[in-house]
């Protein structure tokens, strides 16, 4: 049995040493968050800044979370004066630059929450890049006034691509 424990730690060793985290391939994430969802609802976005210290641009390509059972990576658009919410494939992270995910704009969308969020909760998201490198967040969830510009409608009911 402890040969079999040995065995397991040194595997599990070998994996974890050739992960290669988002930070040691330049990228960083700064001040992420999850919006606390209204009572009852089964949807919430998590939002962030990512920075691309590197020279190469880079995209993210997914996000998982235990906190939903699904979850997409989405941008708003504006579709002759409604706004949309739209699944994308990934985001851009420009080299030397940042990418901000933010309301109204490119986000983490979580859906159907696997248990409803409280304020101050602590959300593990995880985000993979497309070389590879995953990095593991943790989001705090927020209280945050739901806005739109003025003359915009939400459809939120649309979301094929």
């Amino acid at each position: 049995m402890f040969r079999s424990i040995i065995r397991c730690a040194a595997l599990l060793c070998a994996v974890f040493s050739c992960t290669v985290s988002a930070a040691d391939a330049g990228l960083t994430v700064d001040d992420p968050y999850v919006r606390l969802a209204p009572p009852g609802a089964q949807a919430t976005g998590a939002f962030m800044t990512i920075r691309n210290s590197g020279s190469a641009d880079r995209k993210l390509v997914k996000a998982e979370s235990t906190a939903a059972k699904m979850v997409q990576l989405h941008n708003h658009i504006n579709e002759n004066g409604v706004m949309k919410m739209r699944q994308v494939d990934s985001i851009d992270i420009k080299a030397n630059a940042q990418t901000e995910l933010k309301p109204g704009s490119y986000h983490v969308m979580l859906i159907d929450l696997t248990a409803p969020l409280k304020e101050g909760d602590a959300v593990p998201i995880t985000l993979t890049f497309d070389d590879g490198t995953r990095t593991q967040i943790t989001a705090p969830v927020r209280k945050q006034a739901m806005t739109m510009p003025a003359g915009k409608a939400m459809n939120h009911g649309d979301m094929a691509n």
